[in-house]
């Protein structure tokens, strides 16, 4: 049955159609000899006994006429009539022996032959008798020709006859059975004509149903296939059962079906791997996205605090530097007050008091100076925790005019002292060695207070150019925040379009049934990531000054999208 299957649709139809022409052609053939047995037995009763029937009918005429011109022959007594009958008796003779000649040639049975022999014994006594009732009648003795005719010639002409119609019999019976021979031929041959077509036509149909089943089963079983392909169905198990047409069809649909399967393994779990890592992706950059988000609120609050932060100390250096030229100038006062010392001896006293309370005042310019520092931290501090937009730092700024203030009171009490010094002159000369020597410190004092007030002068000219550069370095970093947080934005809204994509991807191989075990082995473990919340944006400080114009995020081919995002999220307009 295999070897059979594996023959090519075209050698199985010819194998099929030879084994129906085969069968036919035996039907025929078998029908063909039928008939022809048939037609010998019919040509043998037409052409055989037929004819000995007739031969012998020719001999039973013949004898019969004989005995007629016999007869006529004695009533006879003119000489013409009488030869006329003479030759009639004597065709009649040669028919008899025509016919008899024929007839032996085609007798065939023994019974023939021997009622032959019979008609010849009949004859052998009939022909003498004829001819003496020729020669009787030809004499005109027609009283001893007529005693022959009755008494001899006519029993033995009835005896003959006999004979013949026995012959008759004969030959009429082989005809009958010769008949009754071709009707059972005939029988037969229709019955083995009817079974062998039946047969014929069964083993016909059983090739038919075979071949037929051979090749609309496989073409079945491939539709079938192809249609749960179509369907998007892959899971099916294809057995490949010949090596025929049909057989290279499956083992085609095979061989593709398995294509698909590797395919769409390889495809749905690149899919999965796509989608969990565009997933991963767009979660990591909503992340990095929040977190870019609160540094450049940072960076926007540390450039409000650094500007507050380098007016304060401005403010102080412009202090420092006020204090350094009220120290020059007491410095100045000091030398003239010392060289002026021999002149003022009766001052020298009051002059010694008025300059303690100068290295009073001056240790109250000094203080000054500390808590204006402290007050810059303050307001530092204060920016940082702002509320309300400049009421600490207007705070600070008071306090720091106060004490400017103080410091001009104590400058007009300095003066007005040094007025009650000269006037006190004169009370003082008994102290004047010792106001000498307290003038040389005061001097030395004042020249160390000069040089330290200088070198904080100094110290804020730098520390104020040093915050100036971190100021501008922390705008830089806030510029380059802000476009980063653009960029950021721009690729969280291309990760969540890939992720999308993968999705829709997914859904699209999806469609296609594979093996439970083939899926569960080959498709990786999708997590979905749930994006991070993004966090409240808090309000920046006001700034103290104007920062440098920021140049405009995500130029080129990704505004679009920026501009998107904008619109979709609505917090993305600006830190």
């Amino acid at each position: 049955m295999n070897s059979l299957l594996n023959l090519k649709i075209g050698t199985r139809l010819g194998m099929g159609f030879a084994a129906v022409l085969l069968l036919l052609a035996s039907v025929v053939g078998l029908g063909l000899n039928s008939m022809a047995d048939i037609q010998a037995r019919l040509n043998g009763i037409v052409t055989g006994n037929n004819v000995k029937v007739g031969a012998v009918n020719t001999m039973v005429d013949a004898i019969r006429d004989i005995a007629i011109f016999d007869s006529n022959l004695i009533l006879l007594t003119e000489d013409a009539a009488m030869n006329e009958e003479v030759k009639k008796i004597a065709a009649a003779r040669d028919r008899f022996s025509v016919g008899r000649a024929t007839l032996a040639k085609l007798l065939v049975t023994p019974a023939g032959k021997a009622l032959l022999a019979k008609v010849d014994e009949r004859v052998a006594v009939l022909l003498p008798l004829n001819t003496q009732l020729t020669e009787l009648g030809l004499k005109n003795m027609n009283e001893e020709a007529t005693q022959v005719f009755v008494t001899k010639f006519q029993p033995a002409v009835q005896v003959l006859v006999d004979v013949l119609n026995d012959m008759i019999a004969h030959e009429t019976e082989l005809s009958n059975q010769a008949n009754a021979q071709a009707i059972a031929g005939y029988a037969w041959a229709r019955n083995l004509m009817l079974v062998l077509g039946g047969i014929a036509m069964l083993v016909g149909a059983a090739i038919a149903w075979f071949i037929t089943r051979s090749i609309t089963r496989p073409i079945g079983e491939a539709v079938q296939v192809a249609e749960k392909v179509a369907a998007g169905d892959i899971s099916s198990r294809i057995d490949v059962q010949s090596k025929d047409e049909t057989g290279r069809l499956m083992s085609a649909l095979k061989a593709m079906n398995e294509s698909l399967v590797k395919i769409v393994r390889e495809v749905r779990s690149g899919t999965d791997t796509i989608a969990t890592a565009s997933g991963q992706i767009a979660s990591g950059n909503q992340d990095l996205s929040s977190r870019t988000e609160q540094q450049a609120s940072s960076l926007e609050q540390t450039a409000a605090s650094m500007e507050e932060l380098t007016s304060t100390v401005k403010q102080n250096a412009d202090n420092a530097r006020q204090a350094n030229q009220l120290a020059v100038s007491a410095s100045e006062v000091a030398v003239k007050g010392g060289s002026v010392v021999s002149q003022v001896v009766d001052t020298m006293g009051s002059i010694n008091a008025s300059s303690k309370k100068i290295v009073d005042i001056i240790g109250v310019i000094d203080g000054i100076a500390f808590q204006t520092n402290i007050l810059a931290l303050n307001a530092a501090v204060e920016a940082a925790r702002a509320g309300e937009q400049g009421r600490g730092f207007a705070v600070v700024a008071s306090e720091v005019r106060s004490l400017a203030q103080r410091s001009a009171a104590a400058a007009k009490e300095i003066k007005t002292l040094i007025g009650d010094s000269v006037e006190k002159v004169e009370e003082g000369s008994k102290q004047v060695a010792e106001a000498g020597r307290t003038m040389e410190e005061i001097v030395g004092s004042v020249k160390r207070v000069t040089d330290i007030m200088g070198e904080i002068t100094a110290a804020s000219q730098e520390q104020t150019s040093g915050i100036e550069q971190i100021n501008q370095a922390i705008t830089q970093m806030d510029q380059v925040t802000q476009q980063n947080a653009a960029l950021v934005e721009e690729a969280s809204a291309a990760a969540q379009s890939l992720q999308e994509q993968a999705g829709s991807l997914v859904q699209a191989v999806s469609v296609f049934k594979l093996d439970a075990n083939a899926v569960a082995t080959t498709r990786p473990g999708f997590t979905r990531i749930t994006p991070i919340p993004k966090p409240t944006k808090p309000a920046p400080k006001p700034r103290a000054k104007a920062l440098p114009a920021r140049r405009e995020p995500g130029t080129g081919t990704a505004a679009p999208q920026l501009a998107m995002a904008s619109d979709a999220k609505g917090d993305w307009t600006e830190f």
